[in-house]
C-alpha cells in the first residue's frame, strides 16, 4: 500500500487518540475536595435561598450530576462505537447457576479475563439461573471499560464461616473506573441468618458486624441502574470513596424489622446522583455520611424504613463533614423518620448546605427532625459540650401527615445551635386530624416562608420556633 493510502487511517487514529486524551482529562477530573470540606465564614443568612442557588460553581437550582456524567457517557458511546467489544459469559468459565454449586471461582476467573482485556467488555450473568456466591472482590484498575449485565439471580452463601476473612463485605467492586452495572435479575443477601443473631433483635447477643451486600469502593465514573437488591445481610448498596456516580432505578426490599439494612449508603463520595429508586427496608432508605459532598437524591420512594438521613456524624468524638446535599422529590410512607439529620454529642465538623424540597409524607413519624443529641447505645450517652455544627438547611414544599403529634423536631445543641434553618411552604398535619406540634430547641432561623396554620398557635409551637 502506498504512503498516500496509509496517511488517512493513520491520521484518523492520531485524531481519535488526541480526542481521547483531551476528553478524558476534562471529564475524569480530580474532585474539588481532597479529604474534607472546610467551611467558609461570613455567610449572609438573609440571602440564603439565592446563596443556595449557586455554591462553588454548582447550580443547585437545577443541580444534576447527570450533566457532567452525560458528557462522559456520550464520550464513552463514541469511543465504544469505534472499538470492538468482548463478551465474557460466566457460564464459559465454569459457573453452573443451579443455586447449589459455589460459582465464586468461576465469577473470579471471568472477571480476571474481563479486567485484563482490551477494548470494551460485556460481563454477562445470564438470566434464568441462580448463582451462589461467597464473598468476592472484583478488583481494578482494569485495562478495559466494563459493563456488567446481571440478568440472573445472585444469591449469597448462607454459611457464616464463608465470611470469616471479611465480615463487612459480600460483593465488592474495588478501584474500577468507567464501570456500568445493569440489572434485570436480582441480588439476594440471604440476610435472615444474620438478622437473627443481631443484638438489635436479641439484646442478649453480642453486637457484631454483618456484610454489606454490594459495595462500590474507589470507583470513578460509575453508572448503576435497574438493580433489584433484597434481604441484605446488613446494608444493601454502599458507595464508598467514589466520584462521579449515577445510580438509578434501584429497588431495595427487606423486612421493616431487619436490623441495619440501609438501602443506599453514601460515604466519602463526591458528585453522586441517586434517582427513581424504590426502597423498603429496616433502616435508613438513604444514608449520607462523612466526607460526602455534592449529593443529589430525586424521585425517591421510601417505606418502610427510617427515612432519608444525613448521618449519623460525630460518633466517638470524630470530626466529620457532609455538605451540598439536595433531596428533591420524595414520597415517604409509614417510616419512623422523614428527612433527618443526626449527630452525636462530642463530635465536631459540620453538616451544611442541605436542601430538602418537594417531599410528600404519609403517616410518617418525625417528618422533619434534626437531632444533635443522637444516641444509638443501650445506655444513655453522656453529656458533652462539643457537637457537629448543623447549618444552612432549607425545608421547602414539604406536605403530608405525621404519625406522631410532633411533626417538626429541632433538638439542637446549646453550645453549637443549628444555624441558617429555612422553612418555606411546610404543611404537615397529624394523621389523626389533631394539631401537629413543632418543637424547636437552640435553633437560629434564617428568613422563613409559610408554615401550615397548624403550627401557628401557641399550643402547638414551642418557644424558639418561627
Amino acid at each position: 500500500m502506498s504512503l498516500e493510502n496509509n496517511f488517512l487511517p493513520c491520521f484518523i487514529i492520531s485524531l481519535l487518540s488526541l480526542l481521547s486524551s483531551c476528553c478524558t482529562s476534562s471529564l475524569i477530573h480530580n474532585s474539588p475536595v481532597d479529604g474534607y470540606v472546610q467551611e467558609e465564614s461570613g455567610y449572609d443568612f438573609g440571602a440564603y435561598p439565592s446563596y443556595f442557588g449557586h455554591f462553588r460553581g454548582v447550580n443547585f437550582e437545577n443541580y444534576s450530576g447527570k450533566k457532567k456524567l452525560h458528557g462522559l457517557s456520550d464520550f464513552k458511546k463514541f469511543r465504544r462505537s469505534l472499538t470492538a467489544s468482548v463478551t465474557i459469559n460466566v457460564l464459559d468459565f465454569g459457573a453452573k447457576g443451579d443455586g447449589n454449586t459455589d460459582d465464586t471461582k468461576a465469577f473470579q476467573k471471568a472477571w480476571t479475563e474481563a479486567c485484563s482485556s482490551s477494548g470494551d467488555v460485556n460481563f454477562v450473568v445470564p438470566q434464568n439461573k441462580d448463582y451462589l456466591l461467597k464473598p468476592i472482590r472484583f478488583s481494578g484498575p482494569c485495562t478495559s471499560d466494563i459493563t456488567v449485565q446481571i440478568s440472573g439471580n445472585i444469591i449469597a452463601s448462607d454459611d457464616r464461616s464463608d465470611y470469616s476473612k471479611d465480615l463487612s463485605h459480600w460483593l465488592v467492586f474495588d478501584s474500577v473506573q468507567n464501570l456500568i452495572v445493569k440489572g434485570g435479575g436480582s441480588i439476594n443477601g440471604n440476610g435472615n441468618i444474620w438478622w437473627q443473631n443481631s443484638c438489635k433483635i436479641n439484646k442478649a447477643n453480642p453486637c457484631t458486624e454483618a456484610p454489606t451486600a454490594l459495595t462500590f469502593y474507589r470507583c470513578t465514573n460509575l453508572v448503576v441502574q435497574n438493580l433489584k437488591i433484597e434481604n441484605a445481610q446488613q446494608m444493601h448498596v454502599s458507595f464508598e470513596k467514589s466520584k462521579n456516580v449515577v445510580a438509578s432505578n434501584i429497588v431495595v426490599n427487606a423486612p421493616e424489622n431487619s436490623p441495619n439494612t440501609d438501602g443506599i449508603h453514601v460515604t466519602d463520595t463526591q458528585n453522586i446522583q441517586i434517582s427513581s429508586c424504590t426502597i423498603g427496608t429496616g433502616d435508613d432508605c438513604i444514608s449520607i455520611v462523612s466526607g460526602s459532598q455534592k449529593v443529589e437524591a430525586m424521585g425517591i420512594t421510601c417505606g418502610p424504613g427510617h427515612g432519608i438521613s444525613i448521618g449519623s456524624l460525630g460518633s466517638a468524638n470524630a470530626k466529620e463533614y457532609v455538605s451540598d446535599v439536595v433531596v428533591n422529590g420524595a414520597k415517604l410512607s409509614g417510616t419512623t423518620n422523614g428527612v433527618r439529620i443526626k449527630t452525636w454529642q462530642g463530635g465536631s465538623g459540620s453538616a451544611s448546605n442541605i436542601k430538602f424540597q418537594n417531599i410528600e409524607m404519609q403517616n410518617v413519624e418525625n417528618p422533619i427532625i434534626i437531632d444533635q443529641n443522637y444516641c444509638d447505645h443501650n445506655k444513655p450517652c453522656k453529656q458533652q459540650s462539643s457537637a457537629v455544627q448543623v447549618k444552612n438547611v432549607v425545608y421547602q414544599n414539604i406536605t403530608g401527615t405525621s404519625g406522631t403529634d410532633v411533626a417538626i423536631n429541632f433538638n439542637c445543641s446549646k453550645n453549637h445551635p443549628c444555624q441558617g434553618i429555612v422553612m418555606q411552604n411546610v404543611s404537615l398535619v397529624a394523621e389523626n386530624g389533631e394539631n401537629a406540634k413543632a418543637v424547636c430547641k437552640n435553633v437560629e432561623f434564617a428568613n422563613t416562608g409559610t408554615l401550615s396554620s397548624k403550627f401557628l398557635n401557641s399550643e402547638s409551637v414551642s418557644p424558639g420556633c418561627p
